[in-house]
């Protein structure tokens, strides 16, 4: 009997020794299990990134670039979503055909914008690939940084540092707002803007054409210098590539060359013809859609013009400026918008003209011809109205096709 009891208890004791060891086990296996599942996740997103041409495999990367500037950094949506308190309306900074961007604050205080893509918007997606692809290689003061990306489950964002000035037409439209932009700062602006462009047209290792460029697409940081965002509607031209033709268009009237709005050809000198417009609304805080002067329905290109034909085009100047501002350097913006915003692409400078032309106060500039009106009739004199149609944003997915010039 003794006996007995004595076997009892080593098997008590053994089942119990038997359960704690189990027990533990699992413990110790959670976590492994869970650093596991956040693993293969996160190597499923990044695998579609690089299946769908967004992240290059590193076989793909030329010799001239290291791994380590083309890989995009992948952000867990747990960190983006307690970056952000959960995407709250408090954090929102604005609202597009895209979705939401949310600020947010992640490791060590540093502020980042989350741009979440609209679970509903089939365009998006496209626009989320080719931002990622284009962006991703591109790197200059005057472009926005693209910090990193999520991919998870049917979530898509982009990350981006934070501006803290938000976008240029939420200062430059607003009456109150306005009087931060004196002369100094819209000329480093404008000047800025150019640069960046310059950079897209020539000096990056693809030549590519912003096609969106407008008010609501420039950043201004803490020092209001402009960075160009936006580069969902981008395409990028190779080898001797320099128009394309596609069937729908895509971006925002009022800043849309004539060629591009009504025949749906584009190249760099559509790219000039919006910064052209941005220029002019610059330097009169005015926008050209919508604009209307003493009843007659004329938008901003055309008000300009006819100020310029008469001499007057100082009047332009936005009285938001104040006194001190240089005469000179407004006439000269005044007459390089109106160059870049003429009917004609081949008649418009290039961006490095404009770089060239904005910097230098000894080089002569030529007289601009009529401007485009990509909106309406041309006038047939002066006297003349012409008709302009409200304008608005065309949100849609393209199909592009190059054609080598």
């Amino acid at each position: 009997m003794a006996t007995g009891i004595t076997a009892g208890v080593v098997l008590l004791l053994v089942g119990v020794v038997s359960i704690r060891f189990l027990s533990k086990r699992r413990k110790l296996q959670g976590p492994i299990l869970r650093k596991k599942t956040e693993r293969g996740s996160n190597q499923r997103s990044q695998d579609l990134l690089v299946n769908t041409a967004i992240i290059p495999n590193k076989r793909e990367i030329s010799s001239e670039t290291s791994a380590d500037e083309c890989e995009l950094p992948l952000f867990d949506l747990s960190t983006l979503a307690v970056a952000t308190e959960d995407f709250s309306d408090a954090n929102k900074l604005g609202q597009g055909g895209f979705g939401c961007v949310y600020k947010g604050i992640i490791d060590e205080g540093q502020e980042i914008a989350v741009k979440r893509l609209s679970k509903n918007s089939g365009q998006g997606v496209e626009e989320f690939k080719n931002e990622l692809r284009l962006i991703a290689r591109l790197q200059h003061r005057n472009l926005v940084r693209l910090l990193g990306c999520c991919v998870e489950m049917e979530e898509k964002m982009l990350i981006y540092e934070y501006m803290e000035n938000k976008s240029l037409d939420s200062i430059l439209f607003n009456k109150q707002k306005s009087l931060l932009l004196d002369w100094q700062r819209r000329f480093n602006i404008i000047c800025g803007i150019a640069r960046g462009l310059l950079y897209l047209h020539q000096d990056s290792r693809f030549r590519i054409i912003h096609r969106d460029l407008k008010a609501s697409n420039i950043l201004l940081d803490k020092e209001m210098n402009p960075k160009i965002s936006d580069f969902g509607m981008a395409r990028i031209f190779g080898g001797d590539e320099t128009e394309g033709n596609t069937k729908r268009v895509v971006g925002t009237y009022g800043y849309m060359s004539p060629e591009y709005a009504m025949d749906g050809l584009f190249s760099v000198k559509s790219d000039v013809f919006s910064f052209g417009v941005l220029a002019l609304e610059i330097v009169t805080g005015k926008k050209n859609r919508g604009f209307y002067y003493q009843n007659n329905q004329r938008n901003l290109l055309g008000h300009a013009w006819r100020l310029w034909r008469e001499g007057t085009a100082s009047e332009l100047l936005d009285s938001a400026v104040g006194e001190s501002f240089s005469p000179c350097e407004v006439m000269r913006c005044i007459q390089v918008g109106l160059l870049c915003v003429q009917e004609q692409a081949e008649d418009r400078p290039n961006m490095a003209t404009v770089v060239l032309m904005l910097g230098s106060e000894s080089a002569t500039l030529p007289q601009p011809k009529h401007p485009g009106f990509c909106l309406g009739r041309r006038p047939v004199d002066e006297h003349s109205e012409t008709i302009y149609e409200e304008t608005c944003t065309v949100n849609q997915v393209t199909v592009t096709m190059l054609d080598a010039r």
